[in-house]
């Protein structure tokens, strides 16, 4: 079948495609392997496997938005991404803990007892620690700290642990949760307009796979309801975008952010069915009095939150001439600014279907339909949140990956995948002045990738060259 579209001379056939993908996949397959390999042996460091990964999913990226496809090419896709996950499950998870935590809350539910009521290391929990000693033993802070998650992460839990106890299974549930993920954003792909093949830059994210694939993080099923949140605002279905978006929050608390944006107005069901989900979670653990917000008071202050020590922007205002003692306050207030001007935003473009304007101009920019200008208000909102509160932890920003998958940016590829890089670095090691270097540097990365953005989008000079073939294009 002949293109239609003139062929320009850098433009493959859909097979030379297929087999740059298949390149591409096997070499991150390969450092896949090698950082299992990493945990007992050092060959390369944690940062020479994510720093080669990042630049070949960068050119898969490239290539799977600007050259032609075929109906072979998303299954080379979903293979590759399957293997990649199947390879980091079986192995312990080397860089975090947190998943022994959940299995551990699980066992404690069967046994009748709140998770929210003793921590971990309390003696009237001794006579479980033999029967699953290879989960208490790698629980971190299990002599001092109750568990910090929601309802519905410990509802999961429980489910999960009622099969199998067991990390391995653990990790299993939260992969299944990442397929969960890809099948809502295929359908949204697919609604919007947009070929399935773009579905590579979430399936095949270094970020991801270690993170969920290798340290099975919960945050996995945040990512399945976010995503299915999302495709429910988009079909216009209240009480299901509700639903969706209160089994995140009950997951993982930050997805509250994306309220004002999948908030549709005049529309009440979607909220009132987000606060039956949150007021019923709370409900089935509420045995346990303000004990069942667990750990979350510690962890604000275990992780500088409520001293202001944990932001990054604070401490850099704090190295400008006459501000080297400017307080937390100062930046809690704006911080609240920040967000009331985002949400004005998102009431005028997503929730009042009178602002034509703002529609075209997202649907101008990102090529998104009107139906869909929710999306990147629901990703400023997220986006914003990061920045603002400057995550050490990769996993943290994993949800922007599927907002990332849906509008392809070059900052939030450079926030996203300069954060898991960095933390592989020897600067991740230490607090202080180490983590601050951290951070300048991660953060001119997205300083100057955002100026690149504008310069993109006021010429576009790079349309000349990568094209995204039309979907209907597949010889």
């Amino acid at each position: 079948m002949s293109p239609a579209w003139p062929r320009r001379w850098h433009d493959a056939r859909p097979w030379q495609t297929n087999l740059a993908l298949i390149f591409l996949g096997s070499g991150l397959l390969l450092l896949t392997r090698q950082l299992i390999s990493e945990y007992s042996h050092f060959t390369m460091g944690f940062s020479g496997v994510s720093g080669w990964s990042v630049i070949l999913y960068a050119l898969a990226i490239v290539i799977v938005r600007s050259q032609p496809v075929n109906r072979y090419t998303f299954g080379i896709i979903l293979t590759f991404a399957i293997v990649f996950r199947l390879v980091t499950l079986f192995p312990a998870p080397y860089l975090s803990s947190d998943i022994y935590r959940y299995a551990w809350d699980g066992v404690v539910q069967h046994a009748h007892i709140s998770p929210y009521r003793y921590v971990p290391g309390d003696p009237a929990l001794q006579f479980l620690r033999e029967p699953n000693r290879d989960l208490f033993d790698h629980i971190n802070r299990r002599d001092y700290a109750h568990t910090i998650y929601p309802p519905v992460a410990q509802l999961l839990f429980y489910l999960i642990t009622f099969i199998n106890p067991t990390m391995t299974f653990m990790k299993t549930a939260m992969i299944l949760f990442e397929g969960l993920t890809l099948f809502a954003l295929l359908k949204l792909l697919r609604e919007l307009g947009v070929r399935r093949e773009q579905s590579l830059l979430y399936a095949w994210c270094p970020l991801l796979i270690w993170e969920i694939g290798s340290s099975g993080h919960l945050d996995s099923a945040a990512l399945a309801f976010i995503a299915l949140a999302l495709l429910a605002r988009y079909r216009q279905e209240p009480i299901l975008t509700g639903l969706f978006l209160g089994l995140a929050i009950m997951t993982k608390m930050y997805p509250l952010v994306l309220f004002p944006a999948l908030f549709r107005r005049g529309e009440y069901k979607m909220p009132a069915t987000l606060t039956i989900v949150v007021a019923a979670g709370y409900a089935c653990y509420s045995s346990v009095g303000m004990r069942v917000f667990g750990f979350l008071g510690g962890y604000v202050h275990e992780e500088g939150m409520d001293t202001g020590t944990r932001y990054f922007p604070l401490e850099l205002a704090q190295q400008l001439p006459g501000l080297h003692s400017l307080s937390a306050k100062p930046f809690f207030v704006f911080v609240a600014i920040a967000f009331a001007a985002l949400i004005v935003w998102c009431w005028r473009t997503c929730c009042n279907p009178a602002w034509p304007k703002a529609q075209s101009a997202q649907t101008r920019i990102f090529g998104l339909p009107p139906g869909a200008d929710f999306v990147v208000p629901a990703f400023s909102l997220a986006f914003t949140l990061m920045l603002l509160f400057s995550p050490r932890y990769p996993w943290y920003v994993a949800w922007l990956v599927p907002f990332f998958t849906l509008v392809p940016d070059v900052t939030a590829f450079a926030y996203i995948c300069g954060l898991f890089y960095m933390c592989t670095t020897a600067l991740a090691v230490g607090y202080g002045p180490q983590e601050f270097l951290l951070n300048k540097i991660l953060y001119s990365g997205v300083v100057l990738a955002f100026l690149l953005d504008i310069l993109m989008h006021r010429w576009p000079i790079h349309r000349r060259h990568f094209v995204l073939a039309p979907e209907s294009v597949r010889s």
